[in-house]
Protein backbone atom coordinates (compact mmCIF):
# COMPACT_ATOMS: atom_id res chain seq x y z
CA UNK A 1 0.00 0.00 0.00
CA UNK A 2 2.50 2.35 0.81
CA UNK A 3 4.82 1.84 -2.39
CA UNK A 4 1.15 2.33 -4.50
CA UNK A 5 0.85 5.51 -2.81
CA UNK A 6 4.97 6.33 -3.18
CA UNK A 7 4.65 5.74 -6.71
CA UNK A 8 1.08 7.92 -7.36
CA UNK A 9 3.16 10.83 -5.11
CA UNK A 10 6.17 10.40 -7.35
CA UNK A 11 4.27 10.49 -10.39
CA UNK A 12 3.06 13.89 -9.80
CA UNK A 13 6.30 15.58 -10.19
CA UNK A 14 6.78 14.37 -13.94
CA UNK A 15 4.49 17.23 -14.57
CA UNK A 16 3.10 15.50 -17.52
CA UNK A 17 -1.41 15.48 -17.85
CA UNK A 18 -1.44 13.44 -21.26
CA UNK A 19 -0.24 12.60 -24.57
CA UNK A 20 -2.14 13.32 -27.32
CA UNK A 21 -0.69 11.88 -30.86
CA UNK A 22 2.31 13.68 -30.78
CA UNK A 23 1.66 16.14 -28.47
CA UNK A 24 3.09 16.25 -24.43
CA UNK A 25 0.13 17.88 -22.60
CA UNK A 26 2.17 19.36 -19.58
CA UNK A 27 0.78 21.12 -16.53
CA UNK A 28 0.01 24.72 -16.59
CA UNK A 29 -1.58 25.36 -19.86
CA UNK A 30 1.58 24.36 -21.77
CA UNK A 31 2.54 21.53 -24.37
CA UNK A 32 5.39 20.23 -26.28
CA UNK A 33 6.17 18.56 -29.24
CA UNK A 34 9.78 16.40 -30.03
CA UNK A 35 11.64 16.05 -32.94
CA UNK A 36 14.53 13.48 -33.41
CA UNK A 37 17.17 14.00 -35.48
CA UNK A 38 20.02 11.70 -36.86
CA UNK A 39 23.22 13.09 -36.30
CA UNK A 40 26.07 13.76 -38.92
CA UNK A 41 29.82 13.19 -38.50
CA UNK A 42 30.77 16.55 -38.45
CA UNK A 43 34.74 15.99 -38.24
CA UNK A 44 34.51 14.01 -41.47
CA UNK A 45 33.55 16.47 -43.61
CA UNK A 46 35.77 18.86 -45.55
CA UNK A 47 36.64 22.32 -44.25
CA UNK A 48 33.97 23.81 -46.80
CA UNK A 49 31.00 21.66 -45.58
CA UNK A 50 31.47 22.49 -41.94
CA UNK A 51 31.79 26.41 -42.54
CA UNK A 52 28.28 25.54 -45.02
CA UNK A 53 26.89 23.09 -41.78
CA UNK A 54 27.88 25.96 -39.20
CA UNK A 55 26.59 28.73 -41.63
CA UNK A 56 23.64 27.03 -42.49
CA UNK A 57 22.53 26.15 -38.22
CA UNK A 58 23.31 29.97 -37.64
CA UNK A 59 20.59 30.84 -39.97
CA UNK A 60 18.59 27.72 -38.44
CA UNK A 61 18.68 29.69 -34.93
CA UNK A 62 18.36 33.45 -36.63
CA UNK A 63 15.13 32.62 -38.27
CA UNK A 64 13.32 31.04 -35.09
CA UNK A 65 10.51 33.19 -33.69
CA UNK A 66 9.46 31.07 -30.95
CA UNK A 67 11.96 29.34 -28.33
CA UNK A 68 13.36 25.70 -28.65
CA UNK A 69 15.31 23.22 -26.41
CA UNK A 70 17.78 21.45 -27.84
CA UNK A 71 18.72 17.43 -25.82
CA UNK A 72 21.41 15.20 -26.32
CA UNK A 73 20.93 12.00 -24.41
CA UNK A 74 23.95 9.15 -24.13
CA UNK A 75 23.46 6.15 -23.11
CA UNK A 76 24.94 2.88 -22.85
CA UNK A 77 24.44 1.09 -25.94
CA UNK A 78 22.75 -2.34 -25.91
CA UNK A 79 23.71 -4.72 -28.32
CA UNK A 80 21.48 -7.53 -27.03
CA UNK A 81 19.63 -8.24 -29.77
CA UNK A 82 22.39 -7.81 -32.02
CA UNK A 83 24.30 -10.86 -30.12
CA UNK A 84 21.19 -12.71 -30.13
CA UNK A 85 20.94 -11.93 -34.13
CA UNK A 86 24.18 -13.36 -34.93
CA UNK A 87 23.67 -16.26 -33.21
CA UNK A 88 20.48 -17.34 -35.28
CA UNK A 89 22.56 -16.23 -38.22
CA UNK A 90 25.16 -18.75 -36.99
CA UNK A 91 23.02 -21.56 -36.35
CA UNK A 92 20.96 -21.06 -39.42
CA UNK A 93 23.74 -21.21 -41.99
CA UNK A 94 24.34 -24.43 -43.70
CA UNK A 95 28.20 -23.52 -44.64
CA UNK A 96 30.14 -24.44 -41.45
CA UNK A 97 32.96 -21.71 -42.76
CA UNK A 98 30.34 -19.00 -42.28
CA UNK A 99 28.85 -20.05 -39.52
CA UNK A 100 32.53 -20.22 -37.94
CA UNK A 101 33.09 -16.43 -39.01
CA UNK A 102 29.92 -15.48 -37.40
CA UNK A 103 30.41 -16.75 -34.13
CA UNK A 104 34.16 -15.22 -34.24
CA UNK A 105 32.58 -11.72 -35.04
CA UNK A 106 30.31 -12.01 -32.38
CA UNK A 107 32.68 -13.03 -29.64
CA UNK A 108 34.63 -9.62 -31.19
CA UNK A 109 32.10 -7.10 -30.87
CA UNK A 110 30.85 -9.04 -27.22
CA UNK A 111 34.43 -8.40 -25.94
CA UNK A 112 34.64 -5.20 -27.94
CA UNK A 113 31.83 -3.84 -25.96
CA UNK A 114 32.73 -5.37 -22.65
CA UNK A 115 36.18 -3.58 -22.68
CA UNK A 116 35.22 -0.54 -24.05
CA UNK A 117 31.78 1.72 -23.41
CA UNK A 118 29.89 2.52 -26.79
CA UNK A 119 27.56 5.31 -26.23
CA UNK A 120 24.54 5.93 -28.55
CA UNK A 121 23.93 9.32 -29.03
CA UNK A 122 20.36 10.71 -29.46
CA UNK A 123 19.69 14.52 -30.68
CA UNK A 124 16.14 16.28 -29.99
CA UNK A 125 14.63 19.64 -30.75
CA UNK A 126 11.40 20.32 -28.03
CA UNK A 127 9.22 22.69 -29.18
CA UNK A 128 7.37 24.40 -26.77
CA UNK A 129 3.65 25.83 -26.46
CA UNK A 130 2.15 27.84 -24.04
CA UNK A 131 -1.80 28.76 -23.91
CA UNK A 132 -0.88 32.45 -23.51
CA UNK A 133 0.24 32.11 -27.53
CA UNK A 134 -3.30 31.86 -28.01
CA UNK A 135 -3.54 35.88 -26.71
CA UNK A 136 -4.18 37.89 -23.34
CA UNK A 137 -7.71 37.54 -23.46
CA UNK A 138 -7.66 33.74 -23.15
CA UNK A 139 -8.28 33.15 -19.42
CA UNK A 140 -8.42 29.67 -17.97
CA UNK A 141 -11.77 28.48 -17.86
CA UNK A 142 -14.02 27.37 -14.83
CA UNK A 143 -14.25 23.67 -13.32
CA UNK A 144 -17.97 23.19 -15.08
CA UNK A 145 -16.01 23.87 -18.60
CA UNK A 146 -12.97 21.67 -17.60
CA UNK A 147 -13.17 18.75 -20.00
CA UNK A 148 -14.31 20.80 -23.44
CA UNK A 149 -11.72 23.45 -22.24
CA UNK A 150 -8.70 20.89 -22.46
CA UNK A 151 -10.21 19.34 -25.59
CA UNK A 152 -9.76 22.98 -27.01
CA UNK A 153 -6.55 23.38 -25.82
CA UNK A 154 -4.93 20.08 -27.29
CA UNK A 155 -6.42 21.19 -30.70
CA UNK A 156 -4.70 24.43 -30.41
CA UNK A 157 -1.92 23.21 -28.99
CA UNK A 158 -1.53 20.74 -31.84
CA UNK A 159 -2.35 23.18 -34.64
CA UNK A 160 0.50 25.92 -33.25
CA UNK A 161 3.19 22.92 -32.55
CA UNK A 162 2.49 21.90 -36.27
CA UNK A 163 2.70 25.04 -38.05
CA UNK A 164 6.51 25.36 -35.83
CA UNK A 165 7.75 21.73 -36.37
CA UNK A 166 6.87 21.94 -40.38
CA UNK A 167 8.73 25.13 -39.90
CA UNK A 168 11.67 23.65 -38.75
CA UNK A 169 11.55 20.42 -40.44
CA UNK A 170 11.82 22.71 -43.42
CA UNK A 171 15.51 23.98 -41.94
CA UNK A 172 16.49 20.89 -41.18
CA UNK A 173 16.17 19.71 -44.66
CA UNK A 174 18.67 22.59 -45.60
CA UNK A 175 21.31 20.63 -43.38
CA UNK A 176 20.68 17.60 -44.82
CA UNK A 177 19.47 16.40 -41.53
CA UNK A 178 17.42 13.58 -41.58
CA UNK A 179 14.34 14.22 -38.88
CA UNK A 180 10.82 13.23 -37.55
CA UNK A 181 8.69 14.17 -34.96
CA UNK A 182 8.09 11.38 -32.48
CA UNK A 183 4.68 10.05 -31.77
CA UNK A 184 2.91 8.62 -29.09
CA UNK A 185 4.81 5.27 -28.31
CA UNK A 186 7.85 6.72 -28.82
CA UNK A 187 6.90 9.69 -26.27
CA UNK A 188 5.97 7.36 -23.74
CA UNK A 189 9.21 5.35 -24.48
CA UNK A 190 11.47 8.85 -24.55
CA UNK A 191 10.52 9.80 -21.19
CA UNK A 192 10.05 6.07 -19.62
CA UNK A 193 13.81 6.14 -20.21
CA UNK A 194 14.57 9.65 -19.03
CA UNK A 195 13.49 8.91 -15.73
CA UNK A 196 14.18 5.32 -15.16
CA UNK A 197 17.32 5.25 -16.61
CA UNK A 198 16.70 2.08 -18.21
CA UNK A 199 15.66 0.45 -21.34
CA UNK A 200 12.21 -0.74 -22.49
CA UNK A 201 10.98 -2.69 -24.97
CA UNK A 202 9.41 -0.88 -28.16
CA UNK A 203 6.07 -2.55 -27.96
CA UNK A 204 5.36 -1.41 -24.51
CA UNK A 205 1.33 -0.85 -24.18
CA UNK A 206 0.81 3.05 -24.07
CA UNK A 207 -3.02 3.52 -24.68
CA UNK A 208 -3.05 6.18 -22.24
CA UNK A 209 -0.28 8.53 -20.37
CA UNK A 210 -1.51 6.75 -17.29
CA UNK A 211 0.70 4.17 -17.90
CA UNK A 212 3.56 4.96 -15.45
CA UNK A 213 6.94 6.68 -15.86
CA UNK A 214 8.20 6.17 -13.25
CA UNK A 215 8.83 2.96 -10.95
CA UNK A 216 8.13 2.74 -7.52
CA UNK A 217 10.83 1.44 -5.57
CA UNK A 218 10.21 -1.66 -3.79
Amino acid sequence: MAAQKNKATTQKFIGIENIEENVVIIEGGNACSVIEINATNFSLLSKEEQDTKIFSYASLLNSLSFPIQILIRSKRLDITSYLRLLDTQAEQSQNPALSSQIRLYRDFVKELVKVNTVLDKKFYIVIPYNFLEKGIGAPKSSNKKAISSKDEFVNEARGALRSKTESLHAQLARLNLRARTLEKEELVKLFYEIYNGEEIETNQATDNIKTTLIKAKE
